[in-house]
């Protein structure tokens, strides 16, 4: 790692070492990407990928973004396609959610905060 505290990657790249996320708590302190405030991911997903559960008992904030494709999130009241690059749909605590890509898509997620030991299977 630098140890002027900047790094510089390429999405593709770093994100497969995380299952996408590219920045939060899981990254070594003293890597710039390490945060606790925050985690970041870049997501690729291919045509007919679907989360292969929903989210229950959320306790983090989010938001994600389509940055290529058409993008379903699913959330308990309603189902939210993302159509157009910048199109972005943002949820709080406890709210359940899941996802299916109804094409091959790219997605920016955003979650705050980081919580170390906190994985949704």
């Amino acid at each position: 790692m630098p140890s002027d505290g900047i790094y510089v990657g390429k999405a593709d790249v770093d994100a497969p070492e995380e299952k996408g996320w590219l920045l939060g708590h899981f990254r070594p302190p003293g890597d710039p990407r390490h945060s606790t405030d925050v985690e970041i991911k870049w997501g690729r997903h291919v045509k007919g990928d679907r989360r292969a559960r929903w989210v229950t008992g959320e306790e983090r904030e989010a938001l994600l973004m389509l940055i290529s494709g058409r993008f379903h999130v699913e959330l308990p009241d309603r189902t939210v396609v993302l159509t157009e690059p910048g199109d972005y749909v943002v949820w709080g605590r406890g709210v359940d959610h899941s996802w299916v890509a109804e094409e091959e898509s790219v997605v920016l997620t955003v979650r705050w905060p980081s919580i170390p030991g906190y994985a949704v299977p």
